[in-house]
């Protein structure tokens, strides 16, 4: 099958991530005598040098990873928490809106991204901070080059940022703002990451002791307070059109630290597939799959119209059980296990026919309430009807650009294993924090305005997080570490690749690179929350008549560009000790290296 290049292939290490650079920032660090997860974390810091408008240090990252020495696998979750004066009341009674704002302060959560690197380098890295974040300390002071992506997206806010938010523009419009092919530098970041490590540096030589400092004084410290001041003392337009203070506060971090747990799993066709919890939209993935693993997809011909309706169809029921289900499980019981049953997919399977749905169809459980069926009718109709984009400002009075993610996977020699998915805190999300460098995650726009809700908006929770690393097993070994960009297609993208690879026996580049397609049939997380029942987008690369044939089963198809769908990466090992590595071509920014 053609590929756009090789699978990467080797025995003392792999990375790959959504940048070139990211990737042989990890591959330096193996080559130094770092581990997996020293590698990763010095990769992920330099993912938000080298691509701001995707993530940043003000972001999210849920975290999976392998231990060899344990021989065991952890989630750790970096998804912040409500702030405890961002209620119900407060959006809808308080300020009259109906939605929370895609951009701004109010949707902005305890950032969480730092402490899920630090936590992870503490417990399983050997490196110190100031090594692991010294590349991008490097890339954020003497610039990076700058890809035309980057460039396109500043161009949308560009007005947002001269007229309405001065602090963003003081960053990323200095000296008229990146070129493409430019170098771009943030020395107010590299200042603020050098200022953390002197004060982390001051507790001492221990490493451990170090880490904890610097978890301190972001969480606890002048971050922290930075973060507060300016959020308490400034309003700023978001995409409600209106200007807003922040409610988040330096007590509402000092209260949060990232967690570790263990992951969700689910046996498919001889793997394991791990998923974080149901404070993300992981499980959609392996309810997905106990789905497909009634059909003969082997059967199907991987790049058909069958397998695309087939899949199309499974993932809409996950879905709709996550709108009806899914929530932070310290404020909901998530019913998780009998989603993910033999016998609850087996009828839930039944459902899929030989026509496209154009229903929201969330299953029923025995003796349990579901709030999103039984309490929220009139809400569901108003998001189904909803036209289109309806409620999008123009971009360059709101700056409505959309952000979006990335992704590394990492093998090291002693099989150690790392997925993750960093995001938010998108230089488009919110205004920068003076003295900072950075601004921070608007994850909050993913809560409904109605506490009886799964999902519902409370102090002190997490929104339900469409970032969804995945790692595999097979026959019980660690065998794949992957993930990607999309929001919403995360948990799309990833199926179709797991089933080609599990069920066609394809390499990870060939999985990548074989067009792919999604759907919009359920409501967003993002704002303004628009669902597009029955919608399906196949990449152009695609033969007509596939689009011709899903189009006769009822599905209302578009054809999108020739690579546009899916920007995965992935990394596997197996039994004689071969490492392989895959990334995303589309875009011509994700690579994969390794030796």
């Amino acid at each position: 099958m053609f590929t756009t290049r090789p699978e990467i292939a080797g025995t003392f290490g792999v990375v790959a991530s959504t940048h070139w650079i990211a990737s042989q920032v990890g591959m330096s660090v193996l080559e130094r005598g770092g581990n997996a997860f020293d590698a990763a974390a010095a990769a992920g810091f330099t993912l938000n040098v080298v691509e701001p408008h995707l993530n940043g240090p003000g972001g999210d990252c849920p975290i999976i990873l392998h231990d060899a020495k344990a021989g065991a696998q952890r989630v750790v979750c970096g998804q912040g928490v409500a702030p405890a004066k961002l209620t119900v009341g407060h959006i809808k009674d308080d300020l009259g809106l109906d939605l929370v704002p895609g951009t701004g302060f109010l949707p902005a959560m305890v950032p969480g991204a730092f402490d899920a690197w630090a936590l992870m380098l503490r417990d399983w890295g050997t490196w110190s901070l100031r090594d692991v974040m010294s590349y991008a300390i490097g890339y954020a002071r003497r610039g990076v080059h700058y890809v035309p992506r980057v460039v396109a997206t500043m161009n949308t806010v560009k007005p947002l940022f001269e007229s309405e938010w001065p602090t963003s523009a003081e960053i990323w419009l200095r000296n008229g703002g990146p070129v493409a092919g430019g170098l771009y530098a943030n020395p107010t970041l590299a200042d603020t990451w050098e200022r953390l490590l002197r004060e982390a540096e001051s507790a001492g030589h221990d490493r451990v002791a170090q880490i904890e400092a610097a978890r301190n004084a972001w969480y606890g410290g002048f971050i922290a307070e930075a973060i507060g001041d300016f959020f308490a003392k400034n309003e700023m337009l978001d995409t409600s059109g209106q200007r807003h203070r922040g409610v988040l506060t330096a007590d509402d971090m000092a209260h949060w630290r990232a967690g570790i747990e263990a992951p969700l799993k689910r046996d498919y066709r001889g793997t394991t597939l791990l998923k974080c919890g149901v404070w993300s939209q992981g499980p959609t993935m392996l309810q997905t799959m106990a789905l497909l693993e009634g059909f003969d997809m082997a059967a199907m011909d991987p790049m058909g119209e069958r397998f695309a309706h087939t899949v199309i169809e499974a993932m809409k029921l996950a879905f709709a059980d996550r709108e009806a289900f899914y929530g932070d499980p310290n404020f909901v019981d998530v019913p998780i296990h009998h989603l993910l049953s033999d016998a609850y997919n087996e009828e839930r399977r039944k459902l899929i026919g030989e026509t496209a749905s154009m229903e929201l169809r969330p299953g029923s459980l025995p003796g349990m309430a579901t709030p999103w069926v039984d309490h929220n009718a009139a809400a569901r109709a108003e998001l189904l009807t909803r036209a289109p984009g309806a409620g999008e400002p123009t971009v360059s009075r709101l700056g409505a650009s959309g952000g979006d993610t990335c992704h590394i996977d990492v093998i090291d020699a002693q099989g150690n294993m790392v997925s993750a998915t960093p995001s938010g805190g998108w230089f488009q999300s919110s205004p920068a924090v003076p003295g900072l460098g950075f601004c921070l995650g608007t994850r909050g726009q993913m809560f409904w305005l109605d506490e009886n809700l799964p999902n519902g908006l409370k102090p002190g929770k997490r929104p339900r997080t469409t970032l969804s690393p995945a790692m595999a097993l097979k026959d019980g070994k660690p065998w794949l570490s992957f993930g990607t960009p999309g929001g919403e297609q995360q948990d799309q993208w990833q199926p179709i690749m797991f089933s080609r690879m599990v069920d066609h026996a394809m390499t990870i580049q060939q999985a990548i690179d074989a067009p792919s397609f999604h759907t919009e049939h359920w409501p967003s997380s993002f704002w303004p929350r628009v669902a597009k029942p029955g919608k399906v987008v196949v990449e152009g690369r695609y033969p007509a008549e596939v689009a011709e044939a899903l189009a006769a089963r009822g599905h209302l198809v578009e054809t999108g560009g020739e690579w546009s769908e899916g920007r995965l990466t992935g990394a596997r090992q197996e039994d004689d000790g071969q490492l392989f590595a895959g990334a995303n071509p589309r875009g011509m920014q994700g690579y994969a290296v390794g030796r």
